[in-house]
């Protein structure tokens, strides 16, 4: 996904991934700690994707676009 314009001071996280795009696992921690959930992104069968989908994109992050 694509980091929020708000992040700073960030070029990429991964050295294999673009400048500003970051991998779901590392968003999905971030958003976790920008929610204050107590959940894990593992092991957790019960927690929604939808709700961890509608609170990266509340927060800025963007899916990727890939080129066709």
């Amino acid at each position: 996904m694509m980091a929020p314009k708000s992040l700073e001071n960030f070029n990429s996280c991964e050295n294999w991934l673009g400048g500003r795009v970051m991998s779901a696992v590392r968003v999905a921690g971030i958003v976790r700690a920008l929610e204050g959930w107590d959940v894990h992104e593992y092991d957790n069968p019960v927690f929604s994707i939808d709700k961890v989908w509608e609170a990266a994109l509340h927060h800025g992050f963007r899916p990727l676009a890939v080129p066709t």
